[in-house]
């Protein structure tokens, strides 16, 4: 099974102007390869099959870069393209823009080119190692490496590596969850957790970082220092909403065998302008993604509710359905025929599990 394992890199200046190199030249090759095919099949009608070694002669730069960075570029594009025709909502592929600030490339572990050592991480065409934060362990063999700077101006590698995963041992205990905004999760058998809300936390401060950096004038050094600043705290708002989702799924799913989740279709909920900033923070879909493949991981079993299932208007107790939880004031199911009196989202999250069952 591949796992990435993501550590914190130092590179000295001349690894950066390196890695500045590899980026600018994957983003090149990327852009001109798309743009050699749009015209070519505007002018034929057929598909262009180009790669970046037909460039090197009119671009000789790109032969100071890792070449495999180039041909990871020409995958990506080629990725692109299957995933356009296999699904056209995707997409058609975009043009990469250099302004964007997040940089990254790929290279591929050849015979040993790329391997950690001492607190160092060797990379291909790179003279001298790049100090790296090898914070965890693996056992197994790397397949490749992902080398992104932030806009923070942090540098990252991402190491692939193919590698077993002892699974859990196998257990009696399911669970529904129902996420939310005002509790993110209520689970079925009572547990609670509360939305954490760490951008509405830290919005005064980005807010007042913002309106320094629109006063700073364009191209200024004064411009990029408050540049970083904002860069830093999005960074840290993102950083503190990975750890809580990583320590909440990983929790569920170390203490349950079956977990029974909602199908939401966040794309669509996003249109309420009401709440779209609080549907945005609360990652919902990030959190699924998590549940999914740690599942595949230690062996355990997700079971996704059909989109049609209400499951907070029916009766955790005697199943009838009632309409009055489509308000979202409304924070207790009473039941008009039993008379159940509940939570509505624990109520929810009873009805979850009983898919699992």
């Amino acid at each position: 099974m591949l796992k990435a394992y993501k550590y914190r890199l130092y590179p000295n200046r001349e690894q950066q102007e390196f890695f500045a190199k590899c980026f600018g030249c994957a983003r090149f090759i990327y852009n001109k390869m798309l743009s050699d095919r749009i015209d070519h099949y505007k002018e034929t009608g057929k598909s262009l099959k180009n790669t970046p070694a037909q460039y090197k002669a009119d671009f000789p730069w790109l032969k100071e870069v890792d070449s495999l960075a180039l041909a990871n570029a020409q995958v990506n594009l080629n990725k692109a393209y299957n995933n356009f025709f296999r699904d056209k909502t995707v997409g058609f592929p975009k043009f990469k823009s250099r302004k964007f600030n997040y940089f990254s490339y790929t290279t591929n572990n050849q015979k040993g080119t790329v391997h950690i050592e001492n607190g160092y991480i060797k990379l291909p065409k790179l003279k001298s190692p790049v100090r790296v934060k090898q914070h965890r362990q693996f056992t197994g063999t790397i397949k490749s490496c992902t080398i992104s700077k932030t806009p923070a101006g942090r540098y990252f590698v991402s190491v692939l590596v193919e590698t077993e995963i002892k699974q859990l041992q196998p257990i009696s205990s399911k669970v529904g969850i129902d996420v939310g905004l005002k509790e993110f999760a209520v689970l079925s058998d009572g547990s609670r957790f509360a939305n954490p809300k760490h951008l509405r936390k830290s919005e005064k401060r980005l807010a007042k970082l913002q309106k320094d950096l629109s006063r700073k004038r364009k191209g200024s050094n004064n411009r990029n220092k408050a540049r970083l600043k904002v860069a830093k705290l999005h960074e840290k708002i993102s950083n503190q909403r990975s750890e809580f989702l990583h320590k909440l799924s990983t929790k569920i799913i170390r203490e349950n065998q079956a977990i029974v989740i909602e199908d939401l279709k966040v794309k669509n909920m996003l249109k309420n302008h009401k709440l779209s900033k609080a549907i945005s923070e609360v990652s919902w879909s990030m959190f699924r993604t998590m549940l999914e493949y740690k599942a595949e991981w230690y062996g355990r079993d997700i079971i996704i509710a059909p989109s049609n299932y209400a499951s907070s208007q029916l009766c955790s107790s005697c199943g009838n359905k009632s309409s009055q939880t489509k308000d979202l004031s409304c924070r207790v199911y009473i039941c008009p025929e039993c008379g159940l009196e509940i939570d509505r989202d624990y109520n929810a999250s009873l009805n979850l599990l009983k898919l699992a069952l």
